[in-house]
């Protein structure tokens, strides 16, 4: 009997944090986030003032743009506690509150609570909506990545009518944010939540629970031979594959791999060995 196999991979964020300084404080309006946390070099800058440098319980204004430097990271807080934490050499600003987050550039985690509005992240020719989901997004000119840990997001490209995708728990899609969306692949979320800076020097997220039990679920799968673990690779910013050596899936440097992502077949017998493309 045929059974559906999926090739799981390994998932390393880049980002480097350190100390990081606490805070539950939430933006007190709709359309202005509070910082909450603050590494290093990160500047906030408008029409009206010169940039500065940011600290926690800044208020942020709409079209405020927030910049991280290097080996820099912040994190925002909605009134409605959406969380944003922006990974270093990154651009980001908003409208409308969480109705329009926009990333210029880097990459963002995103938590957006169930009970709240709903958020939609645009990122380039490319935009995601999310409502109690947690999702991770890089973006640079020429390419992108959209990677959900939690829920199920809608990522599309807005005026190409059609060019939309679901993507579920442990989902990624990749590529040109200029071409058609690709289709959704699997990533490992326990390798993931180990490794990611964006999870490891944070306090839990409060869909920590939820992510966990994606987690789990994967771990069964994986134990039915439903997913299976593959040694392939995205080094740094981009899209291009490359296999590694199964010795080295657990000692990549994740200050230089992106991510990692696998090779979807579509049907193979349970018996069947899958292939490397």
């Amino acid at each position: 009997m045929n059974r559906q196999l999926r090739l799981l991979a390994f998932i390393a964020i880049i980002a480097s944090f350190s100390t990081w300084f606490p805070s539950r404080l939430n933006a007190a309006s709709t359309n202005e986030a509070r910082v909450t946390r603050v590494k290093n070099h990160v500047q906030l800058a408008d029409s009206k003032n010169a940039a500065h440098r940011a600290s926690v319980s800044d208020i942020i204004h709409e079209e405020t743009v927030v910049r991280t430097g290097k080996g820099s990271r912040a994190e925002l807080g909605f009134s409605d506690e959406t969380v944003v934490r922006i990974a270093a050499h990154t651009g980001f600003d908003f409208n409308r509150g969480t109705r329009g987050l926009n990333l210029r550039e880097g990459a963002v985690l995103v938590q957006a609570p169930k009970e709240a509005n709903g958020a939609t992240i645009h990122a380039g020719s490319v935009a995601a909506a999310v409502a109690g989901t947690t999702v991770m997004i890089e973006y640079h000119p020429g390419f992108y990545k959209f990677l959900v840990l939690e829920g199920t997001a809608r990522s599309y490209r807005p005026g190409h009518v059609g060019d939309s995708v679901l993507v579920r728990a442990g989902q990624m899609v990749f590529g040109n944010p200029e071409t058609a969306l690709s289709d959704p692949v699997d990533v490992d979320i326990d390798r993931f939540m180990t490794t990611s800076r964006f999870i490891t020097d944070f306090p839990p997220l409060r869909s920590q629970k939820s992510i966990v039990g994606e987690s789990q679920k994967q771990q069964r799968e994986k134990s039915n031979k439903i997913l299976i673990d593959t040694n392939l690779v995205i080094f740094g910013g981009g899209t291009q594959v490359s296999v590694v050596g199964q010795e080295q899936t657990g000692t990549v440097d994740h200050k230089t791999a992106a991510l990692v992502t696998p090779h979807r077949v579509p049907s193979l017998s349970s018996n069947a060995a899958p292939a490397l493309p």
